[in-house]
């Protein structure tokens, strides 16, 4: 988590017109006057539907028979964040169109073909008895309609291609909850001028368009990881938001350090990180600077990473890190723990893929479940050490937040499983080896982005490896 504050306290969960249910309840009534309360009657009726425009979109709401508040909402649309001006009178003009049909039997038609038809009439007689021919008059009143149902078709198309729309129950859901924290930094933009606050809002339209897009295009379980890592930033973005637009008294941080409360997870888990002068960013800080070796060998040809959890320490406000990844080659580093960290790292290193993730709990489970580490070495002073080197900023480091079922899943071992209380289905699950894969999946595409520019720099005046050859 990334701070200790109830995710209730954060957001709040998306209901219809949430600041305003009068308004709620004067549409619902102008909804069902003269429309067909769908009760699954009928293989093709039409639901009614209340639609609640945005700033990023609009949200189609089923209208529940019994009067009350849908819980989930029918279709979510999201403009593209970067429409020029006439595209977004265009998106305006589409999502006030009417999310529903009215039904006069046997055929359902627009609301707006319906106010035509019915100021067609007056203005047919109005022109009959002005002299209009009455053949042009019946042609014009008979067309107009039909012009009206059949021509906004096109005209949707295109101001179309600039939103995207979610209809399935599945994705909605999911979109509901990206929507509800992008309310909460809406909010708190309302009420503040600040430029970060501002930004956040813009950087949470981005994220909802492009989790749309990908809704689209894919189910959520396939999509799984993407769509968690959308989520945590979103959410990252409301916790600093809310510490932004209320600080705490005296102008202490708000973040809480004492994590006595919560449970830690299984497997290795080394001593809290000493403070020091400098901390760590969340993706490699020297990453600009050209490595070379001082007093060493040649960085190890074989680039495989090790990831270890620890203690949570904050290098800034609201941001939590409680998971390390850095390049293996930092076990072989002077101010590491010696012979230890040579050893560790032969084993890490030993018949693995090129640019594969180890977590150290791996090394645990091969370890005949931790048995055996006492003929490899200090695996706490180790990671003590490594920690220690980050804060100091004397190697590259990929920091990561993780959640707390994918910190527990990364302690665990390889074929171990993780129950836990899942507030948002409401009861306990269990993830297993395929949600750890999914885990180290994600940590590995942070990765890639982290070294777009160049590998994670390992430290410098690096010693020999125990036996150099295993790592080839």
């Amino acid at each position: 988590m990334t701070t200790s504050a109830p995710l209730s306290r954060i957001t709040q969960p998306l209901s219809p017109f949430g600041q305003q249910p009068r308004r709620w309840e004067k549409k619902r009534v102008r909804a069902v006057r003269g429309s067909h309360a769908c009760t699954g009657c009928a293989a093709g009726c039409e639901p009614v539907l209340i639609r609640e425009q945005t700033g990023w979109g609009w949200i189609d709401w089923n209208v529940p028979v019994d009067g009350s508040l849908p819980e989930q909402p029918h279709r979510i649309a999201v403009f593209t964040p970067i429409a020029t001006r006439m595209q977004r009178l265009c998106l305006r003009w589409l999502a006030r169109s009417s999310a529903h049909r009215i039904r006069l039997d046997p055929v359902a038609v627009r609301t707006t073909t319906a106010a035509v038809a019915a100021l067609a009439l007056p203005a047919a007689v109005l022109a009959i008895l002005h002299g209009v021919p009455f053949a042009i008059v019946l042609l014009a009143a008979a067309l107009a309609p039909l012009l009206v149902e059949h021509s906004s078709n096109p005209l949707k198309a295109r101001a179309g291609e600039n939103v995207w729309i979610v209809e399935a129950e599945a994705a909605c859901r999911y979109l509901q909850r990206l929507a509800a924290l992008h309310a909460g930094l809406v909010r708190a933009a309302a009420g503040s001028d600040r430029h970060e606050v501002r930004r956040a809002v813009e950087i949470g339209h981005h994220q909802l368009f492009d989790t749309a897009d990908l809704l689209q295009r894919h189910d959520t379980r396939s999509a799984s990881g993407e769509l968690i890592a959308r989520e945590q930033l979103m959410l990252q973005l409301a916790v600093q938001i809310r510490h932004i637009v209320t600080p705490a008294q005296g102008g202490a941080p708000s973040v809480r350090h004492d994590r006595a409360d919560v449970p830690q997870p299984l497997g290795p888990y080394p001593p809290r990180p000493r403070h020091s002068s400098g901390h760590s960013t969340p993706i490699a800080s020297m990453k600009e600077e050209t490595y070379m070796p001082q007093d060493g060998p040649e960085e190890p040809a074989r680039q495989v990473y090790l990831l270890f959890a620890h203690e949570a320490y904050y290098p800034a406000a609201a941001r939590e890190i409680n998971t390390s990844l850095v390049a293996a080659a930092s076990l072989l580093h002077p101010r590491v723990r010696q012979p230890d960290g040579a050893r560790i790292y032969d084993r890490l290193v030993r018949g693995r893929r090129q640019g594969e993730i180890v977590p150290l709990s791996t090394l645990t489970h091969e370890l005949d479940g931790g048995a055996r580490w006492p003929e490899v070495g200090d695996w706490e002073a180790v990671t003590a050490d490594l920690l220690q080197l980050i804060q100091d900023r004397a190697c590259d480091v990929l920091s990561l937040d993780l959640p707390h079922v994918a910190r527990a899943l990364v302690c665990s071992g390889p074929h171990s499983r993780v129950r836990a209380y899942d507030p948002a289905a409401g009861r306990y699950q269990t993830w297993g080896p395929a949600d750890r894969i999914q885990v180290l999946v994600e940590v590995g595409r942070q990765l890639a982005v982290a070294e777009a520019a160049r590998a994670l720099w390992p430290g410098a005046g690096l010693l020999l490896p125990t036996h150099p050859g295993d790592d080839k």
